[in-house]
């Protein structure tokens, strides 16, 4: 009964640091996305709306930078949408030589840091002369190993079936992709929509090395570059910058957790 006890208080203790630690930011963040001084704290020291003033109204770059990860997130989803949906469902119902191998560099890609390919990247965009657009960015985050792995995963969870009634019943590939695939395999597209969304939505990196204007940058670089002076127009930007993720987390939470089941990671 005692060691029972030991293990649930035990339990408590690690729930609890995880919470601090994970919720402890967001809730400093938007505490003090209220504040009109200076100095760092858990509570402002005194409390204003004029953060959000020069955020929302008096300064329209803020927002620009907002609707340049906007624009910048949903391209990159898209793409990446469309392009690992087909490459999926290849890996997935078709035999092919060299299939075994060409998954295997798959996953082999997808553990290896985006930092390794920067370069390399960057050679490639300067040559087709690319860079300094949004396409050097948007190009680059539409073809993910892990998009082809998830999706190929999910697709296996498919029966056959059900698919080979439906090639009797004469439909194509692209039906059979668009019409039963995708539909019941909604929970693992939206997924990879979700986890797409936030690694683009948090892109630093490519955006420094690939753009030159910074009035093309999106907002995640801007922040970083802020004038810390000023706690309540940074920590509103960063309340700003949250709020699609957290959003898109919550309606989306429950086809979240049932992508990631269906794909067995």
């Amino acid at each position: 009964m005692k060691v029972k006890r030991t293990r649930t208080l035990f339990k408590i203790l690690v729930l609890a640091l995880l919470a601090f630690f994970s919720l402890g930011p967001m809730l400093y963040t938007f505490l003090n996305s209220f504040s009109c001084g200076a100095s760092y704290g858990l509570f402002p020291e005194c409390w204003s709306i004029q953060g959000w003033k020069e955020v929302l109204w008096n300064r329209p770059h803020y927002l620009a930078k907002f609707w340049n990860s906007i624009g910048l997130a949903v391209t990159i989803v898209l793409g990446q949408i469309f392009l690992s949906c087909l490459a999926g469902y290849g890996f997935s119902r078709f035999c092919f030589p060299g299939k075994q191998v060409l998954f295997f560099l798959v996953i082999l890609l997808m553990m290896m840091p985006y930092q390794v390919t920067l370069v390399s990247n960057y050679l490639m965009l300067d040559k087709l002369g690319l860079v300094g657009s949004q396409w050097a960015s948007i190009l680059p985050g539409m073809f993910s190993p892990f998009g082809v792995f998830l999706l190929r995963q999910v697709f296996d969870t498919c029966p056959s079936d059900i698919l080979e009634a439906a090639q009797l019943d004469g439909a194509g590939t692209l039906r059979i992709l668009l019409g039963i695939l995708i539909p019941r395999c909604r929970a693992g597209v939206i997924s990879l929509v979700i986890l797409s969304f936030i690694d683009a939505w948090n892109m630093v990196e490519q955006p420094i090395v690939y753009l030159k204007s910074e009035y093309s940058y999106p907002l995640s670089v801007f922040l970083a570059r802020m004038d810390g002076q000023n706690i309540g127009v940074q920590c509103a930007c960063g309340v700003v910058a949250a709020l699609p993720v957290v959003l898109l987390f919550l309606y989306y939470d429950q086809e979240l957790t049932e992508g990631v089941t269906l794909s067995q990671l």
